[in-house]
């Protein structure tokens, strides 16, 4: 018996132990109830807490988190349910439009009712035929000249959210005035259409780390839209 009692001794209890036995055993909490109740638990602001008190704690944290959870859920939902409201309306005004410029008037009418100051759509003249006698020629940008506006604005991505310098508004914008940002997003699968550009004269509207989940929707709409009346190369 006595060698039995050492080699119990001998065992070393750790977190891992005591956690698999309370696993194996989950009604220990039952047949020591009055030990729990007495058992307490270091706390960091009141010194020291009863178990019941912690776990309580523990609950009511838990319940709060997922209030936050709940919260934010259904706050995106309601941003989600608005975005889709605002791009069905678009979609939906931009097909009934009975020409190119009607069109590209009502996306720029669209933007203004958003508070901005105004959409823009340039295309590659490489990818779409506007060369003259076309009436879409104001709508030509060169990729090589729009180059380095994407090595230094977009790099990888698609859309790129912020202020532009003077050289590259007058580039992209060249009609408008007073821009203190812009959003602009690259047109197609791959960017290699064109440019969609909303703007607004406050230069704290549009910042980095902003959602570009609109934008992306549009990229890929409004190239589909403009085969009615540009021909692609």
């Amino acid at each position: 018996m006595k060698h039995v009692s050492e080699a119990a001794s001998d065992i070393l209890l750790d977190d891992r132990v005591v956690s698999d036995y309370l696993l194996q055993n989950p009604d220990f909490f039952i047949r020591n109830a009055r030990q729990v109740e007495q058992m307490v638990i270091p706390h960091p602001v009141r010194g020291t807490v009863s178990l019941v008190e912690w776990q309580l704690s523990r609950q009511r944290h838990q319940i709060a988190q997922l209030e936050e959870e709940i919260t934010l859920l259904m706050e995106q939902a309601s941003a989600n349910h608005r975005l889709f409201e605002q791009l069905l309306t678009l979609q939906t005004r931009l097909a009934a439009a009975d020409s190119l410029h009607e069109m590209l008037n009502r996306l720029h009418r669209w933007a203004r009712e958003l508070g901005l100051a105004g959409a823009n759509v340039r295309l590659f003249s490489e990818k779409w035929r506007i060369g003259a006698p076309s009436d879409f020629t104001q709508l030509a940008l060169s990729r090589q000249a729009f180059e380095p506006v994407r090595i230094q604005r977009l790099g990888k991505q698609q859309h790129y959210l912020g202020s532009l310098n003077g050289p590259e508004l007058l580039l992209l914008l060249p009609q408008a005035k007073a821009v203190g940002s812009v959003a602009m997003s690259l047109l197609g699968e791959r960017g290699e259409l064109g440019v969609l550009i909303f703007s607004s004269r406050d230069s704290q509207h549009y910042q980095s780390g902003m959602g570009t989940v609109l934008l992306q929707h549009l990229s890929h709409m409004l190239p589909e839209l403009l085969q009615r009346w540009v021909e692609r190369v």
